[in-house]
């Protein structure tokens, strides 16, 4: 499974300021990856001409399956995590993550049916506060839902604002997990014109085996948002029979939870 993970900044430059989707759409089809996840992607707000970003963003892309997550609203639409995969989802959940109050923030969690087994895959764009973090964190890994897939290959993927990387050592090392973005000095990711910090991150868990990571570095990324694009290849290391995928799409189905 090819995998790439952006903060697309709405589609604004980070530099120029300008608003184009098309450089979004041209960053990630030059990847031709199979799963998308995405953040800070806008819906009918007027700063983005009132695109209707996910829609546009599926079509271009030619998705099998999307889900959109908005998460923080106005009053004429507002942004949020957009999941897009070339194959179907066996099961799909959207979290709140959102603490007090605190910006509204969420994970998707979706089962994905990919040629080789059922991958479950966690998205999702973190507060800024450490503290609001390392709860979140702890919220999600510990929710009933989540811990439905607890038997399948996990991959948890998206902008974690963690810059000193405290989460790889606190919550996640406490669930079994491991970082696939480390060292974090070959995973700088933002500012996209000249990165020096690793926001952008990966955790698998698992029979899953990394064959790739790396963060996208093309003249057009670095134009087109103000984080970078992560880029992660990834495969199941051990047979997990495909009718596992029917039976957690049966068990889990489709929803949102607080």
């Amino acid at each position: 499974m090819r995998l790439l993970s952006y903060n697309i900044h709405k589609g604004i430059g980070g530099r120029d300021r300008r608003y184009e989707l098309e450089r979004i759409i041209e960053v990630i089809r030059h990847e031709h990856p199979d799963v998308v996840c995405l953040q800070e992607v806008d819906q009918n707000l007027a700063r983005t001409d009132h695109d209707d970003q996910p829609a546009r963003l599926a079509k271009a892309l030619e998705a099998e399956a999307a889900l959109y997550q908005l998460n923080v609203r106005f009053r004429s639409g507002g942004y949020g995590n957009l999941l897009l995969s070339r194959w179907p989802l066996a099961s799909a959940h959207q979290v709140s993550l959102r603490r007090g109050f605190r910006k509204p923030r969420g994970a998707q969690l979706v089962v994905i049916e990919t040629p080789q087994a059922p991958i479950h895959l966690v998205h999702w764009h973190l507060g800024l506060a450490e503290r609001e973090r390392h709860w979140q964190v702890r919220r999600l890994l510990e929710h009933s839902i989540f811990r439905q897939a607890a038997d399948l290959p996990t991959l948890v993927v998206g902008d974690f604002n963690d810059w000193l990387n405290t989460l790889a050592r606190g919550p996640f090392a406490r669930h079994g997990f491991i970082q696939a973005t480390a060292p974090r000095k070959r995973f700088r990711s933002f500012p996209a014109y000249w990165p020096v910090v690793s926001l952008d991150k990966a955790f698998i868990r698992g029979p899953l085996e990394i064959e790739r990571a790396h963060i996208v570095h093309s003249r057009l990324a670095r134009e087109a948002s103000d984080h970078l694009p992560l880029l992660i290849e990834v495969k199941v290391n051990h047979d997990v029979r495909h009718k596992e995928a029917g039976f957690l799409g049966h068990r889990f189905g489709h929803g949102r939870h607080d």
